[in-house]
């Protein structure tokens, strides 16, 4: 399932010449296997991404987990609309892991079926 929020998230990789670049985008949905995100330059179909998720400073200062999250994927899809480009990305590693899903299945099995 993907969900259909408006994210904003800096994308970092390689422009068709090679050059890497750092942009700040929006990630139009998000699922556990990819992401939808606008960007304003072409990018290579199959190129590797850095997409990093700010979080609020809150976050940081109470020693919670990574004050942004950086997300590894490919291109999976180019696609050129009015001034930007959507990039489908693939995770290299899905969001959730298969163990964790599987636990988190059998628990709503557990809890439903009584």
């Amino acid at each position: 399932m993907r969900l259909p929020l408006a994210i904003p998230v800096f994308v970092r990789s390689r422009d068709e010449k090679g050059k890497e670049f750092l942009e700040f985008a929006t990630a139009l949905n998000i699922g556990a296997g990819g992401a939808l995100v606008a960007v304003r330059r072409a990018l290579p179909h199959s190129a590797q991404v850095l997409l990093e998720i700010p979080s609020a400073p809150l976050a940081a200062a109470a020693s919670l987990p990574r004050a942004s999250r950086t997300l590894r994927a490919k291109a999976v899809r180019v696609t050129h609309a009015e001034g930007y480009y959507l990039l489908g990305l693939k995770f290299s590693r899905p969001l959730l892991n298969h163990s964790s899903a599987k636990a988190t299945r059998v628990r709503r099995k557990l809890t439903s079926s009584v």
